[in-house]
């Protein structure tokens, strides 16, 4: 058992093998940010009073409970974590277990850098690649988010839609059975922390034409024009009416807490307009969005990148939540509305918008369709290459006489997750499984999950055992402010 160490942060497996304490290394402790105080002070109190203010008194469903809870223990050595050690000179390090939570920014950062490597090195081929953004009215947001199911067909509209398009314009370069695909990220949130469902879709800016059984060749499309966005989009919204009628009144039936949050965060109405309208490829109608402007050249592999993350982000980040007067929050917005950067909640109003931007269970944030479909007969012939196989090690004369008949191909597995080493290292600039004292690479030894051998290590280390303290539920004369009432305006600062 290692002994502890002057540094909070280090110790030792045995007494004097570190000489010096560790400087590349930190644990990331979340208890200390704004976020996770709001949420261990109010997070009781904020389910208690859901319960109370639903017809059933089951208050919020129990996925956003517990993805609200796991987030409380992201991070936290009392929960669970890894031993990792160095065989050269002893070293030993605790890594933290992380929550997977959606609310968790942490969390969702390894998502969109793991998401993006995979897209960039495993599905879009070095082609230009086109993004499209489809933004819906309110009441339709509100009945996306509530219907997972609806979201589905809706986003199948918006991509026939496109790729219609995309078929045309290919026949006309005369083009023969030209094949289109494209990857959405279904996101949920919109820039003032609010409930917006809308699709970020990347479609290769052309078409793909198969040739034998060899590699499909690539015709590029010219770029669409803001008529052809407008027709598009009005295509989406005639077949959008069909796909809602007698959705509405389904909704209407339903009665219990999450409905009235999600209702409260989709129509909550701003002192300044929530759409940004582009100037080029851009069009609205009937409180529908649809923008094509964003492009990306075929060798721009960083740009690629880029824009693969901006798709995956997080709904929220730490940097932009601050403390300000009396007990309010301060966040600051990606771009100025209504003359202010500066969005003023209350804890029980962020609780409420984290609560609705807990996307459903077994739901996909990331869809694939067309040629990058997982069921397309052709998705090998256009994706990147797996890379070549290690060449095995030379062959010495004992293992010669022991070889079989028939040697079996090397396969080569194609790697989807980035190693989790190395995706901390991508994300946070920290390689955990680096010696401080030999410059060595540590192994891992064992996951602790169990809370009482976790807590006895942290005991003998002199670490904290217990985690920090969650508040308890308030007594129920408290009044719980779960968000404005319908249709209210939010308080912004002035500049």
């Amino acid at each position: 058992m290692p002994a502890p160490r002057d540094a909070p942060e280090t110790w030792e497996r045995h007494a004097g093998v570190a000489c010096a304490p560790l400087g590349g290394y930190r644990r990331r402790e979340p208890e200390k940010t704004l976020l996770h105080q709001v949420v261990r002070e109010r997070l009781e109190t904020f389910l208690a009073a859901a319960r109370d203010r639903s017809a059933h008194g089951r208050g919020l469903p129990a996925f956003v409970e517990r993805d609200l809870r796991a987030y409380l223990a992201c991070g936290i050595l009392a929960h669970g974590f890894a031993r990792v050690r160095c065989p050269d000179c002893g070293f030993e390090r605790l890594v933290a277990f992380s929550c997977k939570a959606a609310v968790c920014p942490s969390c969702a950062a390894r998502r969109m850098e793991d998401g993006a490597d995979h897209l960039v090195r495993n599905v879009l081929p070095q082609v230009p690649v086109r993004q499209w953004v489809l933004s819906f009215p309110r009441r339709v947001r509100f009945l996306a988010a509530r219907h997972p199911a609806l979201a589905s067909r809706l986003l199948d509209v918006f991509t026939r839609a496109v790729f219609a398009w995309q078929r045309r314009s290919a026949r006309r370069l005369g083009a023969a059975d030209p094949r289109t695909g494209g990857v959405t990220a279904v996101q949920r949130f919109g820039g003032a922390l609010n409930l917006n469902v809308h699709f970020h879709t990347l479609v290769p800016d052309g078409v793909f034409v198969l040739d034998g059984d060899g590699p499909p060749s690539f015709v590029a499309t010219p770029p669409p024009r803001d008529e052809e966005v407008a027709a598009i989009l009005e295509r989406v919204v005639r077949r959008t009416a069909k796909v809602l009628v007698g959705v509405d009144e389904e909704v209407e039936s339903e009665a219990d807490a999450m409905v009235a949050l999600q209702a409260a965060e989709v129509d909550r109405r701003l002192r300044f307009p929530d759409e940004f309208r582009h100037s080029r490829h851009g069009a609205f109608l009937d409180g529908f969005s649809l923008h094509a402007g964003v492009r990306i050249h075929g060798n721009d592999r960083d740009g690629r990148e880029r824009l693969c993350r901006y798709l995956l982000r997080p709904p929220l980040s730490l940097q932009r939540l601050s403390q300000g007067e009396e007990g309010r929050l301060v966040y600051r917005m990606k771009r100025p509305r209504g003359g202010s950067l500066f969005l003023l909640l209350t804890p029980d109003e962020l609780m409420a918008r984290l609560a609705t931007l807990v996307p459903p269970p077994r739901v996909h944030g990331l869809r694939y369709h067309g040629v990058f479909a997982p069921n397309s007969k052709v998705r090998r012939r256009v994706v990147p290459a797996a890379p070549d196989p290690v060449p095995a090690a030379p062959e010495t004369p004992a293992t010669l006489t022991e070889k079989p008949l028939r040697a079996k191909p090397a396969k080569v597995a194609r790697e989807y997750r980035v190693p989790w080493a190395d995706l901390l290292q991508k994300t946070f600039a920290i390689d955990v499984l680096a010696s401080p004292d030999c410059n060595g690479r540590m192994q891992l030894l064992a996951f602790i999950a169990q809370a009482t051998v976790a807590k006895r290590i942290l005991d003998h280390l002199g670490l904290d055992s217990t985690g920090p303290p969650v508040a308890r539920a308030a007594p129920p004369p408290e009044q719980v402010d779960l968000g404005p009432s319908y249709g209210a305006a939010d308080p912004i600062y002035p500049e």
